[in-house]
């Protein structure tokens, strides 16, 4: 890619709204670091203040992020919470400003965080009844000294969401800088406001013979997941490379473990989503890197044994509007979607418009599907990029039933973005026999169905029953085998079926 010498070290800069890279933002709100930190997307926060809303049976912090809390189908809208204004010059206040990331609930409470205001301006952790009550703000960030490397105790512009353990008494979280080098920091909270507690700091970094900042386990913490006793994660740079790591720590802050650091090469570079677990495998993106440097889809065990690329973006071209695109998509921001044996996701850039993809992708690598393609904006008389879908999806998705939903955030009538949903299409049933059994399969993204079998398809009042058969999966088709008296029956038949 044009930013760099070498198209396997990912993305530097960010793209505008017509998909050509330029350098603007990116390094985040004003008064945060200037050391390239910040996730290349194009959104521009303002130090002041901001909106907690509900609607319907959704809680959300205004433009940045969802949390699903069943069918959405009442239409009172709710302001929960108005962050107050910001001093001009220290961007301070009570209870912090500029909400970035989703909230998580636990009983009838929401938590979150916010990357600005607090006492020293570096952002706060908080929550707040679902009534709108009780806002609390249960831990300011304190102040980050010059000259860089900014350090402190506790950490700064906790970028990330929360994640709360079982009993539902602590909240985890990360700090994207900050800590005793400036590198960030994982910290926990009691629900209550008490026990704060700096469990890791990043360490400092280093810059090697490539320019690449190199330290031993990470910097610039992302999200976090929680296994029992062990938070797991990711970080955007560092590493013995430079480009990242996943990671390991108990909840008491100790055995911290660099699960792999990432090199931009095969295995991608500046993964700036967190993880998903679904037992002991853990799946993720990489923004950068890969064979053709438009990032990786991944998965590691959680004791860091069985890293492998499951898809490579790319590559890249420039087309003659100067926008990059390609047919699969690039630069993967968010969180993947598990469901069944498949992964779903977003891509912020590629696909043939340069404009982002909705992808999704079988857990053995296998099945690479490109979903949904944003169309290409064009500009409206105000000079706003618009479209009939949006543009630059860089938010993760969710799953209900055989619709995905998901954000994009600009384009649009407007041009300031869409919430959209994708139909999954039904899938096409083979059938070939292996001697007198029928094997009947399907494309293995369409996990999480059940295949069923009636003997008598031609009546309007058919019954249909549940194959139980053990399905597997071969060359990216998920097969069941039948049993042969089912083709002796005249009217027999075989669909798939989800909850």
């Amino acid at each position: 890619m044009a930013a760099q010498a070498n198209n396997k070290k990912g993305v530097a800069g960010i793209m505008n709204a017509k998909g050509k890279k330029t350098a603007s933002d990116r390094n985040g709100p004003s008064g945060m670091s200037s050391r390239g930190t910040w996730p290349p997307v194009r959104r521009v926060i303002h130090y002041g203040r901001g909106t907690l809303l509900a609607i319907g049976a959704l809680a959300l912090i205004t433009g940045f992020g969802l949390i699903a809390a069943g069918r959405a189908t009442a239409q009172t809208f709710t302001v929960l919470h108005s962050f107050t204004a910001t001093d001009p010059n220290t961007r301070a206040n009570s209870d912090g400003a500029d909400p970035y990331a989703a909230l998580i609930i636990s009983g009838n409470t929401l938590y979150g965080t916010v990357v600005g205001g607090g006492s020293s301006g570096n952002g706060t952790v908080y929550k707040v009844i679902t009534n709108g009550t009780g806002f609390t703000n249960l831990h300011s960030f304190t102040a980050l000294p010059e000259p860089r490397p900014h350090t402190n105790s506790d950490g700064a512009y906790p970028i990330a969401g929360l994640i709360t353990n079982l009993s539902g008494n602590t909240v985890y979280g990360t700090a994207s800088e900050g800590g005793k080098s400036g590198n960030g920091t994982v910290f926990a909270v009691n629900t209550d406001g008490t026990g704060f507690t700096n469990l890791y700091s990043f360490t400092a970094s280093s810059r090697d013979s490539s320019g690449a900042y190199t330290n031993s386990d990470g910097s610039f913490p992302n999200s976090l997941i929680l296994s029992v006793n062990t938070l797991y994660g990711t970080a955007s740079q560092g590493g013995s490379s430079g480009y990242g790591t996943v990671f390991a720590l108990n909840t008491d802050g100790t055995g911290f473990t660099n699960l792999h650091s990432f090199t931009s090469g095969s295995d991608g570079g500046l993964p700036y989503a967190g993880l998903i677990l679904s037992g002991n495998t853990m799946y993720g993106t990489a923004d950068g890197g890969g064979d053709s440097g438009g990032g990786t889809v991944f998965k590691i065990n959680t004791d860091g044994s069985g890293f492998k690329t499951l898809y490579n973006f790319g590559p890249i071209c420039t087309n003659a509007l100067g926008v990059y695109t390609n047919s699969g998509g690039a630069i993967p921001l968010a969180r993947l979607f598990l469901s069944g044996n498949t992964l779903y996701g977003t891509a912020a850039y590629g696909g043939s418009s340069g404009a982002g993809t909705v992808f999704a992708v079988a857990t053995d690598g296998t099945g690479f599907s490109n979903l949904h393609t944003f169309t290409e904006s064009s500009t409206n008389s105000s000079g706003v990029y618009t479209n009939s879908d949006g543009a630059y999806p860089d938010a993760g998705l969710i799953l209900s039933g055989n619709t995905l939903y998901g954000t994009a955030q600009i384009g649009g009538s407007s041009g300031n973005g869409t919430v959209f949903s994708i139909s999954l299409p039904r899938p096409r049933l083979t059938i070939t026999f292996s001697g007198t059994y029928p094997v009947v399969s399907w494309p293995a993204i369409y996990s999480g169905q059940y295949l069923q079998y009636t003997t008598d398809a031609l009546s309007p009042s058919a019954v249909w029953y549940n194959l139980p058969y053990l399905p597997i999966i071969v060359n990216g088709q998920i097969a069941v085998t039948g049993p042969s008296y089912l083709f002796l029956r005249e009217h027999a038949a075989f669909r798939l079926y989800h909850d």
